[in-house]
């Protein structure tokens, strides 16, 4: 009992809420979202080339949108973005139900997009705010955890419900994030975190949109690790889509390996995701993101030269943990270089890696028909080892420019 306590004590209440709420919400957008090209081609008469025009639009415009919320929630508060997004991806959810135009469906789906990304920046971005920096790095890793939980239970309990892809699905999830957004509002009200401070912390003064477009151009360590990060994605983006594509052509039933290999690295997050956090937290951001990239540049060139499904699975595995240590430390990475003021903005621009996930499986693709799966597999280990290199870049800046700004400050006293 004593366990529990100080694990509620340990964080903010919002920060639990929002812990649990993204369990909730992942867990019902997996009963749906997974489906929408199954459901718009059972219920329009769209063809694959425009389902997937609708379906590649969210995500596109989440790669802007994510950005746009981090200034929006800087320059307004968390509070107010948070609920107007999760209302318009409500929205959205409804609309995939009742229209079946292709523009409105387009739209639709850059709603979707745009929503969705202000969501994930700005929830970030408060858990940043309502939690103390020591305590940062397991909030994020215990967010990733909370967000793979919900995806791994939510389409096994839409296909159990017997709703798995359908317009009840889609409702469904639209009625949990209303649900989860009035939850929200009442409980902020309740613990005074309004929007008349950023996140929360009235003690600290906001930023201006000028303010804030003088710092970003400067920011040159802001830029390495953004650099970084879409080169990481770019390795994680592409795999599932091109490694799909791979063991369809080269190996002997090869789409029944790839669901297997999908659920090897959906049961490693869960088993893994906390007790490698905990190991790894007395290394610093760099080594935690440094042995990441290793062991996807490993689970790459495991995937190039596996021939058997076992070997296939343990280079999935490694490739897991690379992903499992990475993902958590580029938000901490992040939020120690954002000023109090503008951790949201500095999200955003994060979130700006997401690009990877476009570029991934485009490249991806391009080498993978022109010089075959290993030549692709070992060019994208490549690259997430040079990503390295703007990460390194990035921590150099920001400690020479720590460094400079503790000097002046001890000549002004």
């Amino acid at each position: 009992m004593n366990k529990w306590k100080k694990v509620w004590e340990a964080y903010h209440p919002i920060v639990h809420l929002l812990m649990a709420g993204t369990v909730f919400v992942s867990l019902t957008q997996s009963m749906s979202m997974p489906f929408l090209a199954i459901y718009l081609s059972e219920t329009t008469t769209l063809t694959p080339a425009y389902i997937g025009l609708i379906i590649g639009a969210g995500p596109l415009a989440g790669t802007v949108g994510g950005f746009l919320g981090g200034i929006l929630s800087d320059l307004f508060g968390r509070q107010k973005l948070m609920i107007f997004s999760m209302v318009l991806m409500a929205a959205a959810f409804v609309g995939f139900v009742f229209f079946g135009n292709l523009l409105v469906l387009l739209l639709i789906s850059l709603l979707m997009g745009l929503s969705a990304s202000f969501y994930g920046t700005v929830s970030k971005a408060m858990m940043g705010d309502l939690t103390e920096e020591g305590k940062r790095f397991r909030v994020f890793s215990n967010r990733y955890l909370a967000i793979n939980l919900g995806v791994a239970i939510g389409p096994m309990l839409g296909a159990f419900l017997g709703i798995a892809g359908s317009g009840i699905a889609f409702m469904l999830t639209a009625f949990s994030t209303l649900c989860f957004a009035a939850v929200l509002w009442i409980v902020c009200q309740k613990y005074r975190v309004s929007d008349g401070d950023a996140g929360g912390q009235a003690t600290t003064e906001k930023a201006s949109l000028q303010q804030i477009w003088s710092i970003l151009k400067k920011d040159v360590a802001l830029l390495s690790f953004v650099v970084g990060g879409i080169l990481l994605v770019t390795v994680h983006g592409q795999m599932s889509v091109t490694l799909s594509q791979y063991l369809r052509e080269n190996i002997t039933e090869g789409v029944a390996l790839f669901g297997v290999l999908m659920s090897a690295n959906g049961f490693t997050v869960l088993l893994l995701q906390v007790p490698l956090t905990r190991l790894v937290e007395r290394y610093s951001l760099f080594s935690r993101i440094a042995a990441g990239a290793a062991l996807m540049a490993v689970g790459e060139l495991g995937f190039a030269f596996s021939a058997t499904w076992s070997w296939f699975v343990a280079a999935m595995i490694v490739f897991t943990l690379g992903e499992i240590l990475i993902v958590p430390a580029e938000y901490a990475q992040i939020d120690q270089i954002s000023p109090a003021n503008m951790r949201g903005t500095y999200y955003g621009a994060q979130s700006v890696s997401m690009l990877g996930s476009f570029l991934g499986p485009w490249a991806g693709g391009i080498v993978l028909h022109a010089y075959g799966g290993p030549t692709m597999f070992v060019m994208m280990g490549a690259i997430a080892m040079v990503s390295l290199v703007f990460y390194w870049l990035g921590r150099r800046l920001h400690e020479q420019r720590s460094m400079q700004e503790s000097v002046q400050v001890k000549t002004v006293s």
